[in-house]
């Protein structure tokens, strides 16, 4: 189905946040080794990398809050005035982060301010990217699979903007600049690149299922407390599905330039180039995978990426660590296998839940699996390396997490079809409006 103009304008405006909330997923580990001897110095570099990571893990603690309100507000009253008010405080929180003083001038309040903007940042991205997902599902159901992987793939590329501009900063600025001050540029980008998308965010109209449902007065009034009450199970099903998603992000984007440089050993412009292409090629696997899952289940394709990152993580980091394979190569099977869950995941999870509860669902599941699973995977990764003395210690987080989302999928497979009405491939795939059923849904 051919999509028009504005529904590609619709769908890039609605990733917006998303891609900045990678952006700065991935400049944070970037320069993780940097904000470490900024706010959190220590005569041990792993220890202030850790207290650097740790503060990453921390901004994830505000998103199951942040994602239970905003959801609450999106499906109470709209998802426009949620996605306005997120990008402009998410944005402003980056910004801050790259003009707080160091540890040096204010000494531990710099420390505690960093820690509060990330858990500004959490708060408010708690809503963004279960909002960006909610709404493109509704506004274009029949290719529902395919939109949220656009989404997805856009999002992905604000991690390549990230490590783009960490390797412009590297090659523009002296060394000793670079680590002084290169990653406060990054931040202030980041923050102003924020307030541009808000500006063009205004412009945004509601969705026409939540429009839908307000006209017929069939809109939740407690979304939070009918969630929990009628689709508990759905909640679990979701926080499974998403497991091995939520800690490839956590490793693939936030934890691996700290990896490559840190443990694996390679030279900061060598891991930069490497990531940076493997991201692109990441985000067009994603849209691709994306067009699969519109003739295919998404949550068998969701499957078979599970089954392919628990079963090749271990050898991926051995032979990463060991500089046995190309990097070029390695990072190229990664992005392939990681493309096959980061383009279902979120049409897998919208579609467990009704119009009227979708946001409050999806935002639930995206939190609490993001939280658990990626906003500790690189704390976690760095302290069983240091504990097990082994570089391939990440493998065993991919390896846990990708079972638990292998055995997730059987779930969803029986409790799917609230988008397209249990119809998960295309044939054809024209689904009844969801308004129809709006009496029903109350």
């Amino acid at each position: 189905m051919a999509m028009t103009r504005g529904a590609w304008r619709m769908i890039l405006l609605a990733s917006l946040g998303g891609t900045l909330e990678y952006y700065d997923f991935v400049i944070f580990g970037i320069f993780a080794p940097q904000i470490g001897r900024a706010f959190f110095p220590s005569q041990d570099p792993l220890v202030s990398l850790m207290a650097t990571f740790t503060t990453f893990a921390i901004g994830y603690l505000a998103r199951p809050i942040g994602g239970l309100v905003l959801g609450r507000l999106g499906d109470k009253f709209g998802r426009r005035g949620v996605f306005l008010a997120s990008i402009f405080v998410t944005s402003a929180a980056t910004l801050g982060i790259g003009i707080v003083p160091t540890y040096a001038a204010w000494g531990i309040a710099a420390s505690l301010i960093v820690v509060f903007l990330r858990l500004t940042q959490g708060f408010c991205l708690g809503g963004e990217l279960p909002g960006a997902i909610t709404y493109v599902v509704e506004s274009a159901p029949p290719m529902a699979p395919f939109v949220c992987s656009v989404v997805f793939g856009c999002v992905t590329l604000g991690v390549a903007l990230g490590t783009t501009i960490a390797l412009v900063v590297g090659n523009v600025l002296t060394p000793a600049d670079a680590a002084l001050y290169g990653w406060r540029i990054a931040f202030v980008i980041g923050g102003l690149l924020g307030l541009a998308s808000f500006w063009l965010r205004r412009s945004f109209e509601e969705s026409p299922e939540f429009l839908e449902l307000k006209r017929l007065a069939a809109a939740s009034k407690e979304p939070i407390g009918e969630l929990v009450r009628t689709h508990p199970g759905q909640i679990a099903i979701g926080i499974a599905a998403q497991a091995v998603t939520a800690v490839f992000a956590g490793l693939f984007f936030a934890h691996m330039p700290a990896y490559l440089t840190t443990v694996a050993k390679y030279d900061a412009s060598t891991a930069v180039y490497a990531q940076t292409y493997a991201v692109v090629l990441h985000a067009a696997l994603i849209v691709a995978v994306g067009w699969m899952a519109v003739r295919y289940p998404p949550y068998l394709l969701l499957r078979v990426g599970a089954v392919v990152l628990a079963l090749g993580a271990y050898p991926f980091y051995a032979a990463l660590s060991a500089h046995s394979v190309n990097i070029v190569l390695l990072m190229t099977l990664t992005a392939l296998a990681g493309a096959f869950v980061n383009g279902t995941f979120a049409f897998v999870t919208a579609d467990l839940f009704l119009t009227r509860i979708r946001f409050s669902g999806v935002a639930a599941v995206q939190n609490v699996s993001q939280t658990a699973f990626g906003g500790t995977a690189p704390l976690v990764a760095t302290a069983l390396i240091r504990n097990l003395q082994t570089p391939v210690a990440p493998a065993l987080i991919v390896v846990v997490c990708g079972i638990v989302t292998f055995a997730g999928t059987f779930a969803v497979a029986r409790r799917c079809g609230r988008v397209l009405g249990g119809r998960t491939a295309a044939a054809p795939l024209m689904m009844e409006p969801e308004t129809r059923r709006g009496s029903a849904e109350a």
